[in-house]
């Protein structure tokens, strides 16, 4: 009893990021592994594991997913994102900012997806402007995403689930490289960001219910630390901070600006 109970656990290799579901090659969209690789998963050896993942998987994604090939510096970004095996964990990264200020008890779980579209004249940034109705920040400019709902099995299917829903932004034009910081709204919301490669010939479809408008702006833009400012204001009896960026039409600020922040910060960090 005392050497089984000494014994090391097993471990078990696993390239599953949560997002189960067959393409027409057989294909799981979110790992690349075939139906019988998955069933028989458990029964490989290690060694078999590790060089699937290594090397075969890597090279089917890059197959199904060549646009993705077209993002210039996407190694260095892969580099500096949290990767998609595990959701981050935390409070949120600025929750010290709204720490009077949040509403009683636990956060709502969100997720969005900050789609990164390849272009002959460079990157650019998918944001939407949400209709003036919605009851939750209607009329400002964000990122596609949502709440994190029961059959969601981690931000990134609530991501592409509400992308879907909002803007018809279909899974096979996406490629999920990885998490940025969790991120605290002032309503109560624990948002996760999920950073993605987007086909370049995706055709938003806005859900005229809770999506205005879709455009796009550059990453270069984004990334450029003279075009965010820290606007100070006084709120509750303190004076706090919000970010903000000047784009033409558009004013793109608060927590979306603020991921933004946490993307360039991450990217810096980087060599």
């Amino acid at each position: 009893m005392s050497e089984l109970m000494d014994a090391p656990a097993r471990v078990v290799s696993s390239p599953c990021i949560g997002i189960c579901a067959l393409d027409e090659q057989g294909y799981c969209r979110g790992c690349w592994r075939s139906g019988a690789e998955i069933g028989g998963w458990m029964r490989m050896s290690e060694d078999d594991r590790r060089r699937l993942m290594a090397h075969e998987l890597p090279r089917r994604s890059r197959q199904a997913v060549a646009f993705a090939e077209q993002l210039a510096g996407r190694d260095r970004l892969q580099r500096a994102l949290m990767p998609l095996t595990q959701a981050p964990a935390g409070l949120g990264w600025n929750r010290s900012e709204l720490e009077d200020l949040l509403p009683p008890g636990p956060p709502v779980e969100a997720a969005v997806l900050a789609g990164l579209v390849p272009r002959p004249q460079g990157t650019q940034v998918i944001l939407t402007r949400r209709t003036e109705a919605l009851r939750n920040h209607g009329g400002q400019v964000g990122f596609p995403g949502g709440r994190i709902e029961t059959l969601d099995r981690n931000p990134l299917a609530a991501a592409l689930r509400e992308s879907d829903e909002e803007i018809a932004l279909q899974r096979s034009q996406v490629l999920a490289l990885g998490y940025l910081d969790p991120f605290i709204t002032i309503t109560g919301f624990r948002v996760t960001p999920v950073v993605a490669v987007v086909d370049p010939a995706f055709i938003a479809r806005p859900e005229p219910g809770e999506v205005a408008e879709v455009f796009e702006v550059p990453l270069d833009y984004l990334m450029d630390p003279a075009n965010l400012r820290r606007v100070e204001i006084e709120h509750g009896g303190r004076i706090r901070h919000v970010m903000e960026y000047s784009w033409p039409g558009q004013r793109i600020w608060g927590a979306t600006a603020a991921i933004l922040y946490n993307l360039r910060r991450r990217l810096e960090q980087v060599s």
